[in-house]
């Protein structure tokens, strides 16, 4: 047995006092991990920085083991500058659609230290359970691979940013990026072919300012044991209101602001 395959049989040991060890430095990185949508300028990411974080990226589990994610690092100056450009557009017009969203700065992502755009291929719904017979049920199998997807692309960008956090790195996950206009704009700007969707956009750097540490919910409200716990139910009428009253006070809030 090499010495890579005993470690891997030592770390499969739930429980073990090294295991806990380790889940308390995951735990480290876990809480350290902070939003933050202005940088220091002045920051120069390494070129191994990059590396280490999309090495993370790279081992990120996704369905079939497709791996159906690509990631495009930005230095060039201008290129951020009509990145940013771009969301404060975007920005502006969802006020004038009256959306009632607490847009965020988009602004700070001019001066990013680190930024990585986020792309992937919808063609590899393909590789998930689904007939390609153009009938009703492949279209909820289609549905559901474009789930799978999605959530394997997810999983591996989540990877990266963890890697960011445990580097030191302040991150943001720019996620508004889903409508043709988006698409037709950004790809462009990054060279991204036809085929090829960009999904999200991951900012990190030293923050210009100490960043809030945000409000979570309880362990009891998001998990159940069992059986789903109908205390944490919420009707539509509930969400609504959630939305109406209180998620302007915890988007942009440090949480011990929020009573």
């Amino acid at each position: 047995m090499s010495d890579r395959e005993q470690k891997d049989v030592e770390t499969l040991v739930p429980g073990s006092p090294e295991n806990l060890e380790r889940y308390k430095q995951f735990m480290d990185v876990v809480l350290s991990r902070r939003t933050t949508r202005s940088f220091d300028p002045d920051f120069v990411v390494p070129r191994e920085h990059y590396e280490m974080i999309l090495e993370a990226a790279r081992q990120g589990p996704s369905g079939a083991n497709a791996q159906p994610w690509h990631y495009i690092v930005v230095e060039d100056d201008d290129t951020k500058e009509k990145l940013g450009d771009y969301f404060v557009a975007e920005a502006t017009k969802r006020a004038k659609l009256k959306m009632k969203f607490p847009t965020p700065n988009y602004a700070g992502m001019k001066t990013s230290p680190g930024l990585i755009a986020v792309c992937t291929d919808f063609r590899y719904v393909n590789a998930f359970p689904v007939l390609n017979d153009g009938s009703e049920l492949d279209d909820l199998y289609h549905q559901n691979a474009q789930r799978i997807l999605l959530q394997s692309v997810a999983a591996s960008t989540m990877s990266a940013h963890l890697a960011a956090a445990a580097l030191g790195y302040a991150v943001w996950w720019v996620t508004a990026i889903g409508q043709e206009d988006a698409q037709n704009d950004l790809k462009p700007l990054l060279g991204v072919p036809d085929d090829i969707a960009v999904i999200d956009i991951m900012c990190f750097g030293p923050p210009a300012k100490p960043p809030y540490d945000r409000w979570k919910k309880d362990l009891g409200e998001i998990a159940s044991f069992g059986k789903y716990n109908m205390d944490n139910y919420q009707s539509l009428d509930d969400i609504e209101e959630w939305v109406r009253t209180q998620r302007h006070r915890v988007m942009y809030k440090d949480k011990s602001q929020i009573d």
